[in-house]
């Protein structure tokens, strides 16, 4: 077995450790899309004795950016950033730029125990909340 001698410090191996850490997940979130929209836009999905409720992040998002849908017991939420260029932007350098301000779309299936006509939405300190009643018949 050979032994690889490193010059590093601990503290110099750590900072690679996450660069290296940040690198990889970087590439994974460019190749996938929903990979990164779940990172990006979290959400919770729980029940209660009456609803199904959906908690998603949608940080700098106000309701009329956001599209939610259903087809077919699928629920789709779509956000878009409409954020017109203003004049003193025009000379930004990042010197780093990890807020997400880019379009995006999530679907999940939902149960049939869900009424898709009665659903409830707001958005709340960058919080979307959906309430989904349930059927008569689902309700504990």
């Amino acid at each position: 077995m050979a032994l690889v001698r490193m010059n590093r410090t601990p503290v110099a191996f750590n900072n690679s450790i996450f660069s290296d850490f940040d690198r990889l997940f970087g590439e994974l979130a460019k190749s996938n899309s929903s990979f990164s929209e779940a990172f990006n836009y979290p959400a919770d999905l729980y029940e209660t004795d009456d609803h199904v409720v959906l908690e998603m992040s949608v940080p700098g998002l106000k309701a009329e950016n956001l599209d939610i849908s259903v087809e077919d017991h699928v629920l789709t939420i779509k956000g878009s950033f409409k954020e017109e260029a203003k004049e003193e932007d025009k000379d930004r350098r990042y010197w780093m730029q990890s807020l997400s301000r880019r379009d995006f779309s999530r679907s999940l299936k939902l149960p049939r125990t869900v009424d898709v006509d009665t659903i409830e939405a707001n958005v709340e300190d960058g919080i979307l909340k959906l309430r989904m009643p349930k059927i008569a018949e689902a309700k504990v």
